[in-house]
């Protein structure tokens, strides 16, 4: 794992023998084992006395997912901040929160606490806007799932690259976006 912080790897590899001691399954840090991932996050209990416990897979968790979409993506890790705020940052300045991933995975939910948003440049944000907006509606289960957000995320990355690539060649041909003033991330 190249140019990964040493902690994001520890954490991640914890991910990967978690998963293998409580389904059997091998992580390979792709998308075909991604749904093993899922299946695993959805059995961490919510309530009661598992509140550190869930702190642990949402971290090591996390790690894992932000190093599969790093793999398949590129980019590098943003560790500038506490754990809670570490970030993925794609090639084309598309970022996110992988632990919040997978913490709104885990409760099925959105939350003032969980950083569960997709970020770009300002520039970008109205083509994302327009991009997200053309997917249609989603069920519950793969809005959650980390499956659905690396689609999500993998479409989001194609439409920057392609807007990019526009701007590139010539400033007039770029696609003009729905919307041009989007607050802040994209949800």
């Amino acid at each position: 794992m190249d140019d990964v912080p040493a902690r994001v790897r520890e954490y991640a590899d914890q991910a990967v023998e978690y998963v293998r001691r409580a389904l059997g399954v091998k992580l390979e840090y792709d998308s075909d084992t991604l749904p093993v991932l899922d299946h695993y996050l959805r059995s961490v209990p919510t309530e009661g006395g598992q509140l550190a416990a869930m702190q642990l897979v949402v971290l090591t968790s996390g790690a894992y997912f932000g190093e599969v979409v790093r793999r398949r993506l590129g980019g590098r890790w943003d560790t500038s901040g506490e754990e809670v705020q570490w970030r993925v940052v794609l090639p084309t300045g598309l970022n996110f929160s992988p632990l919040g991933f997978v913490a709104s995975a885990i409760l099925r939910a959105e939350s003032e606490d969980i950083d569960a948003s997709i970020e770009a440049p300002p520039r970008m944000r109205p083509y994302l806007q327009q991009a997200l907006q053309r997917m249609g509606d989603v069920s519950e289960e793969d809005y959650y799932s980390l499956c659905g957000r690396l689609d999500t995320l993998e479409h989001l990355h194609e439409v920057l690259v392609a807007v990019a690539a526009q701007m590139m060649g010539d400033e007039d041909d770029a696609p003009e976006p729905v919307a041009d003033e989007p607050s802040g991330g994209i949800n």
